[in-house]
């Protein structure tokens, strides 16, 4: 599928992306999963349930049905989209997409205002709370996935990430464009589909944020795999999990994490790895936790800065 330029109206764009988010969610589903009956003539050009078949179980017209496919977003109403996202068998993540969607299509131009550019701080409050979590890797990501604050245990953990970006690191990027990745990921095409669709549902909740579209367009640009996976249209929420890495210091490690937002409605997550109490997880990260201190001593983490001390109140040794 052929790269979209930015449009100008993100009006267009949603309308352009509640198109082919409907229509892939109907293509991925049989008539037998829709409880339909089929017919041994009853031959399909495409894959998934026709546009009709989608309007009947949603309880609306098929002229109604196909208006909203092709993005007219004018009137709908709350059962309607209940309707649908029944029909469609949509998760909560994509029923909270088309949402997003549907707002930004039927939002006059001169109401739609410019939100403030992704957060890439956070409170120092919050990050004296991380810090705390000695025994803990903790890391906060933004909506684009941009690691906008850690604990000491949670750079140790996402070394090679660090490592791999000068400045504030991004998850996607690493993901899709560091030679590391796969090697640093035991289950890459995980992350790889979640990272895509953790972005298209930021994508959907925020259209104008400018920097969440330039990184789109660097990975799509540079990496074919994100441009297939983009083009999925496939949405997800990620609250908690198993993540497998193979850390360059610790070897392989399983852990599970939970993802909680940092407050009503932010995009940004505050994610804590944990181990399991006697484990050969918990064994790793108290190994790395140690290589972290040590490391340390010698120069600072990746991502950390050292303030250099203050030689002002010092007594110089006497003779």
């Amino acid at each position: 599928m052929p790269i979209k330029e930015p449009l100008q109206d993100p009006r267009e764009e949603a309308r352009a992306d509640i198109r082919e988010f409907l229509s892939t969610r109907r293509a991925r589903i049989t008539p037998e999963q829709a409880g339909l009956p089929t017919y041994g003539g009853d031959r399909r050009r495409v894959a998934g349930l026709r546009r009709e078949e989608v309007a009947m179980l949603a309880g609306v017209s098929p002229q109604y049905y196909v208006r909203l496919e092709r993005g007219d977003a004018t009137g709908i109403s709350d059962s309607i989209v209940d309707g649908v996202a029944r029909a469609l068998q949509l998760s909560t993540a994509e029923r909270a997409h088309l949402l997003d969607l549907l707002r930004t299509a039927g939002t006059p131009p001169r109401a739609q205002r410019r939100k403030p550019a992704t957060p890439k701080r956070i409170r120092p409050t919050v990050q004296r709370l991380i810090d705390s979590m000695h025994d803990a890797p903790v890391v906060v990501m933004n909506g684009r996935l941009d690691i906008v604050a850690s604990n000491a245990l949670g750079r140790a953990l996402f070394s090679p990430v660090f490592e791999d970006q000068a400045g504030i690191p991004n998850s996607a990027l690493f993901v899709f464009l560091s030679p590391d990745a796969q090697q640093f990921f035991r289950e890459w095409e995980i992350v790889a589909n979640d990272t895509v669709a953790i972005l298209r549902a930021e994508a959907g909740r925020d259209p104008q944020d400018r920097d969440l579209s330039d990184l789109v367009g660097q990975l799509s640009t540079r990496s074919d795999d994100f441009r297939r996976r983009w083009a999925a249209h496939d949405v997800r929420i990620h609250a908690t999990g198993v993540k497998h890495f193979h850390h360059p210091v610790v070897g392989d490690i399983a852990l599970p994490y939970e993802s909680l937002p940092l407050e009503a409605g932010s995009s940004s997550n505050l994610v804590g790895y944990t181990a399991e109490p006697d484990s050969p997880a918990q064994d790793a990260l108290a190994l790395l936790a140690s290589w972290a201190a040590s490391q340390s001593l010698q120069a600072p983490l990746p991502g950390q800065t050292v303030a250099s001390p203050d030689r002002s109140s010092t007594t110089p040794d006497r003779p």
